[in-house]
């Protein structure tokens, strides 16, 4: 009998980045990127977006800038509890709980790896915070992640019998789209020779407020090294940068919104008309896509700083 999902997942709810420079991460992510501390600690931050969420992106000191947790918003501790009990009954052991979180923003929750070694947690009654006002051209928090993965039909099939998502869509056989609401996708995996990290996007809240995040990444200094343009899967507006630390962080918009009865998920061509339907971005550059592959070594994220 086959095995169903472990929880009904109901948004991506935030990131951790491992990086050995939290200090000049923190400053980038808060004074330039847009977001805002709420709490911080030696060689940690937690930051805000413009969203209820507690935080949505968390910076951990490491030896190299990598993916350390992956957090998915689940609606009860019931349900977190059941979810525990269907993954022993997978076989696989949770890391950390079910239980309290005891991390910055509380919530009751649990932690695994999914095969490659990835940091999963599922988290309910997190604190929220007031949300603040949209006006501002900064983050309302994050709305995908891009991994790259050695086997995309294994970590697709992993993700969607376990976790529940769908896909989306394919572009080719190189990349899938997977969602867990009605957003095109929280989660896309790319073929690769490791698995590691790809890019953490960010969601502004129209196309006027995308192209203003950029004015003042601009008056920053900071230019786009892949962008703006617009994806074709998934349609979202696209503008690539990357952190003190090396690694890859996106504002993006207006991502296309799934009807489940009656989309049907298509295979995109890779073609560069299809990469970005504006054609303003023209191709990625040689140092985007270097760090776009992401930084060698194991993805187990060691439990610590929460």
């Amino acid at each position: 009998m086959p095995h169903e999902p472990i929880a009904r997942l109901r948004a991506l709810r935030a990131v951790e980045l491992r990086t050995p420079a939290v200090t000049e991460a923190t400053d980038f992510y808060r004074e330039v990127w847009g977001l805002e501390t709420v709490d911080a600690e030696p060689g940690a931050a937690w930051l805000r977006g413009t969203g209820p969420e507690h935080h949505v992106l968390s910076l951990t000191r490491a030896d190299r800038p990598a993916l350390g947790r992956i957090s998915f918003a689940v609606a009860t501790p019931a349900e977190i509890d059941a979810a525990a009990r269907r993954l022993e009954a997978r076989g696989l052991t949770p890391v950390h709980g079910p239980g309290p979180l005891g991390q910055r923003g509380g919530g009751y929750g649990l932690r695994f790896t999914d095969p490659e070694g990835r940091l999963l947690e599922l988290s309910a009654h997190v604190e929220a915070v007031a949300p603040r006002g949209r006006d501002a051209a900064v983050p309302v928090g994050v709305t995908h992640t891009v991994l790259n993965t050695t086997d995309i039909d294994a970590a697709v099939a992993f993700y969607r019998d376990v976790l529940g998502l769908r896909v989306s869509d394919w572009s080719e056989h190189q990349m899938a789209f997977l969602r867990c609401n009605a957003d095109h996708h929280c989660l896309a995996f790319n073929q690769a020779d490791r698995s590691s990290l790809n890019h953490v996007a960010y969601e502004m809240t129209s196309v006027d407020h995308f192209m203003r995040g950029l004015g003042r990444l601009r008056h920053h200094g900071i230019t786009p090294q892949w962008g703006p343009g617009r994806h074709g899967p998934g349609n979202n507006t696209f503008a690539y940068f990357t952190d003190p630390s090396g690694l890859v962080c996106e504002y993006t918009s207006e991502v296309a919104q799934i009807v489940e009865d009656t989309w049907i998920a298509r295979v995109w061509r890779r073609t560069p008309e299809l990469s970005d339907l504006w054609g303003t971005a023209g191709p990625p550059s040689p140092a985007i896509r270097r760090h776009m592959a992401g930084t060698p070594g194991p993805l187990t994220a060691p439990e610590g700083t929460a």
